[in-house]
């Protein structure tokens, strides 16, 4: 771990604390803009250091150490025992890491193996779970990979958590089939013009470790409700007259 990411983390702590003795909040003020935006970039900094899982950091030496470094006063710790220190604290939150990882995957196992026990929910091969929730026409169209669809739909976690909702928007989403994680690109083919299933993806074809957002934790399985509303019918029409015979 560089030095520079645990400097970076240390506003939050120099806000709460007066020096490195002082133990109530309401001896900072921020009241002023300067203060009020120090405090929002240390909150931000804070924040990242939980995410990274260094949630047992002493809170009066970071203090200390942020305080030093801005009355440019000598390190009380020297070099080497710093990078000892920083090596130790990479390799704790790694731990750390892997742990977690370790825990998620053996629940969302748990989790998809009962899902798959209910009659109504069909698995394919891929893994992806979906249950029909209302059915189009039998003979309704389908989307194939270069189609741009029209889709209502909410996301949520397994906890119940929305991340994203076009249906609270109160409008539904132009998307290409093929621009989208790969659960929904396999849900999609699958589906008729007003289907409306509810897909459960595994994190392998949603986003994996890679999450795009903070409200969606790593290796999270998501559930989506979606309905299909259309396809783009400019596609449909060029498809149609690239396969037309000639005249």
């Amino acid at each position: 771990m560089k030095r520079n990411l645990l400097a970076a983390g240390v506003a939050l702590s120099i806000l709460t604390l007066v020096g490195c003795g002082g133990d109530k909040e309401t001896e900072v003020e921020i009241s002023t803009p300067i203060q009020q935006a120090s405090y929002g970039i240390g909150l931000n900094m804070g924040e990242s250091l939980l995410q990274d899982g260094l949630d047992d950091i002493d809170p009066q030496a970071l203090a200390l150490g942020m305080q030093d470094a801005l009355s440019k006063q000598p390190p009380r710790v020297g070099e080497e025992e710093l990078r000892a220190a920083f090596t130790e604290l990479q390799s704790r939150a790694e731990e750390r890491a892997t742990a977690l990882v370790s825990e998620t995957n053996e629940a969302n196992e748990k989790y998809l193996a009962e899902n798959a026990e209910k009659d109504e929910v069909t698995t394919t091969d891929s893994g992806l779970q979906y249950e029909v929730l209302e059915s189009g026409a039998e003979d309704g169209p389908q989307p194939d990979p270069t189609d741009t669809v029209s889709v209502h739909y909410e996301g949520k976690l397994l906890d119940g958590t929305v991340f994203d909702s076009s249906i609270s928007r109160g409008e539904p989403v132009d998307l290409p089939v093929s621009g989208v994680i790969p659960g929904w690109v396999e849900a999609l083919q699958m589906m008729r013009v007003g289907d409306k299933w509810r897909v459960t993806i595994p994190s392998e074809l949603a986003y994996g470790e890679n999450s795009p957002s903070p409200v969606i934790p790593p290796n999270s399985i998501l559930v989506f409700e979606m309905e299909l509303l259309g396809i783009d019918q400019a596609d449909a029409e060029a498809d149609a007259n690239e396969t037309a015979p000639a005249e």
